[in-house]
């Protein structure tokens, strides 16, 4: 329906915790315009997720995956395009994988950050119907870091080596320059 301003940080709304939705909430118009202006957002920016607080809005809705090859993450697998609400991440492994991200709410900047290496994710899609997945690798890095939006972390409060955060066009010369996510 339309693309939405993508809020920067050090906009104080990118701290807030976004409350759950109440289940009279799925399968409301409502809910399908902001799921349908989160997919058109994420588009427009070749974003590999987009989360609710992330264009003003105080709500547990995440968005992601990829129909084809991102430009942005032209090496990485797909994600199959889900729609998330009221998730919950359970890690399956201590094991933490190191990896590059950026964030649409940090253009132009990336960064090393720990996250698990295989997860399960619960929660509902827009019609209030149970979603239940393992998943690892970029999948799991995905959900985790758009997950972090809807508690008030971005990922830099996840990094550890502040030696492995820059802009993206020093980081990776030569590379073409992209908004980041």
């Amino acid at each position: 329906m339309a693309v939405r301003e993508i809020l920067k940080m050090g906009d104080p709304r990118l701290l807030r915790v976004a409350p759950p939705l109440s289940a009279d909430a799925f399968d409301s118009d409502a809910l399908h315009l902001l799921v349908s202006d989160l997919l058109d957002t994420m588009r427009a920016v070749n974003g590999a997720g987009l989360a609710a607080p992330q264009i003003g809005v105080d709500l547990q809705v995440v968005v992601f995956g990829s129909r084809d090859t991102n430009p942005r993450y032209p090496d990485r697998p797909q994600v199959p395009p889900t729609v998330l609400l009221n998730p919950v991440i359970t890690p399956l492994v201590e094991a933490e994988e190191w990896d590059w991200e950026g964030c649409l709410s940090l253009p132009g900047m990336r960064g090393v950050v720990p996250r698990w290496s295989r997860i399960r994710y619960t929660g509902f899609d827009q019609y209030g119907d149970p979603i239940d997945r393992t998943v690892d690798g970029f999948h799991a890095r995905v959900v985790q870091h758009e997950c972090d939006h809807l508690i008030g972390k971005l990922y830099p409060m996840r990094m550890r080596d502040f030696t492995q955060f820059g802009y993206t066009d020093v980081l990776f010369p030569g590379v073409a320059a992209a908004e980041d996510d």
